[in-house]
């Protein structure tokens, strides 16, 4: 029996990267999986197909989660498709790419997570979790100065969180945990790709400062991990590096 047999997970931002290997993790444990996309399509349908290959459920949904018609039509694939929908992985985030509009990040590392979570909450029963993926370098924004050029993301998911953790009371009615998952920077992630192109050497640099930056997989395995974790509602889990940024905030 696996922890999440008879469950259904959304994970946001799930066609690569952390999202991809969370999917297949929650899906090794029993859920059936929505697998999220923005314009990717092949990426997720081969997530998917490696998830079925294992024997598990997904389905590859694409949704923009900046606008409201994305959020609803991805809330409501996992009752469409799978019947239910227990648990929601807060993964995508983004605004470091080129070419966006300006207020992008902040439309996706606040507002997109907020309006995801409002469109779940009627869906999810008592006893579902949600679990925000986010970096020390944002969850610590506030006193700790992170790198120039990932300021404004840092900021705008650091604002995201806080906007999630306001929802918590009416999580709390329904019987729904939220737990925040903060990591350091991660080895072979876009993020930590485009930082390294335009700031050359930070990655190094903190790799140094941190003694070990975790990998993908291994970041993935502890997101998954918090799923379903015997942690109160609010907690938030400091995966690597933590203690450099004092853990105060």
């Amino acid at each position: 029996m696996g922890l999440l047999d008879n469950k259904t997970a959304i994970v946001t931002g799930s066609s690569r990267g952390i999202g991809a290997e969370v999917a297949k993790i929650l899906a090794g444990e029993g859920a059936a999986v929505v697998v999220n996309y923005r314009q990717k399509a092949p990426r997720a349908n081969k997530v998917v197909g490696d998830i079925q290959a294992a024997g598990g459920r997904a389905v590859a949904v694409g949704a923009d989660l900046t606008t409201q018609e994305g959020v609803q039509s991805l809330a409501s694939a996992a009752m469409e498709e799978f019947g239910s929908l227990n648990v929601l992985v807060l993964n995508a985030s983004g605004g470091m790419e080129s070419g966006m509009e300006e207020d992008y990040a902040l439309k996706l590392n606040r507002d997109a997570q907020v309006n995801m979570l409002n469109a779940a909450i009627p869906l999810m029963p008592e006893g579902s979790r949600v679990v925000f993926v986010t970096s020390h370098q944002a969850h610590f924004v506030e006193t700790v100065p992170t790198m120039p050029e990932y300021e404004p993301v840092a900021r705008s998911k650091r604002a995201g969180e806080d906007a999630l953790r306001g929802l918590l009371p009416n999580l709390a009615e329904k019987g729904i945990s939220l737990v925040v998952v903060s990591g350091d920077m991660i080895e072979g992630t876009v993020t930590a790709t485009l930082l390294d192109r335009s700031n050359p050497g930070a990655i190094e640099a903190r790799r140094a400062e941190a003694g070990k930056l975790y990998s993908v997989a291994e970041f993935a395995a502890e997101v998954a991990k918090m799923v379903t974790a015997d942690v109160e509602s609010g907690h938030t889990e400091y995966v690597g590096g933590a203690d450099y940024f004092g853990k105060s905030a």
